[in-house]
């Protein structure tokens, strides 16, 4: 029975975190951390270290469609994956340090409240409008950008998604697509660097859950990956939303509740 809970868990971390990779480049860990946490009963510092290895094949799969697609920007996702990962280092050092039911609580209510941020203002910024700010302004905004994401990337596994998207649109001025490739773009490497960091301090994961995140999250994202570069901007922004919404509730709830 415990099989069956944990598979089932696990099926349904992977299909929220796939989706939300492959439609808008969040990050896995926006959905698997709290749904490890609450449902299996898994220590908080673990459970994002399995999400974020879960992002990796994910975001990379979902980047090499996007940017098949022509909806990648490398260039400036190097200058920003630079400074991600020298501080998703340092975030996942002081998470190791933080109490735990702040890293889960956090994760919950973030996954919550994006949600509902892209259900009631999606993203509709256009590739005209990205063109509209100078090379020499986005590098820099890349670079300090890249160092807040890093950080809480880091510490909760969610700023790879969770703030890439919000800031590659409203800051750099991207548009929704080539956002979501460029996000996923750094992520896969983000996810890396932020997994090893997490494992190499807190010990080995469980390698049973750790295997079935990691394939039904990068199923999922493929799909989804595949479906989101024919899709309206608005499409994506909804369908993500929803899904956010209602695991952030569900998971939620389960808290209240229990």
């Amino acid at each position: 029975m415990h099989i069956l809970i944990t598979v089932l868990v696990c099926f349904f971390a992977g299909m929220g975190a796939g989706l939300g990779t492959g439609f808008a480049g969040m990050s896995a860990a926006a959905v698997i951390s709290p749904m490890l946490i609450t449902f299996l009963g898994m220590d908080p510092y673990l459970a994002v270290g399995i999400a974020l290895s879960s992002d990796v094949l994910a975001s990379a799969v979902s980047a090499y469609t996007y940017g098949k697609n022509k909806n990648l920007d490398i260039r400036n996702g190097l200058i920003m994956m630079a400074s991600v990962l020298a501080f998703t280092v340092v975030g996942s050092y002081i998470a190791s340090i933080v109490p735990s039911a702040t890293m889960g609580s956090f994760s919950v209510v973030m996954t919550f409240l994006l949600g509902v941020k892209f259900i009631l203002r999606p993203v509709m910024t256009t590739k005209e409008a990205m063109q509209s700010i100078s090379a020499k302004k986005r590098a820099v905004q890349s670079v300090v950008c890249g160092v807040i994401v890093g950080f809480i990337c880091g510490f909760v596994g969610a700023g790879g998604g969770m703030m890439m998207l919000l800031i590659l649109t409203s800051v750099l001025g991207y548009e929704l697509k080539t956002a979501v490739g460029t996000s996923v773009f750094i992520m896969a490497f983000t996810a890396l660097t932020g997994a090893v960091s997490h494992f190499a301090i807190g010990g080995a994961p469980d390698w049973t859950v750790f295997a079935l995140c990691v394939v039904f999250t990068l199923l999922w994202a493929r799909i989804a990956a595949v479906f989101a570069n024919k899709a309206e901007p608005k499409t994506l922004n909804r369908a993500t939303g929803v899904v956010l919404v209602v695991l952030g509730a569900v998971v939620m709830l389960f808290k209240l509740v229990g």
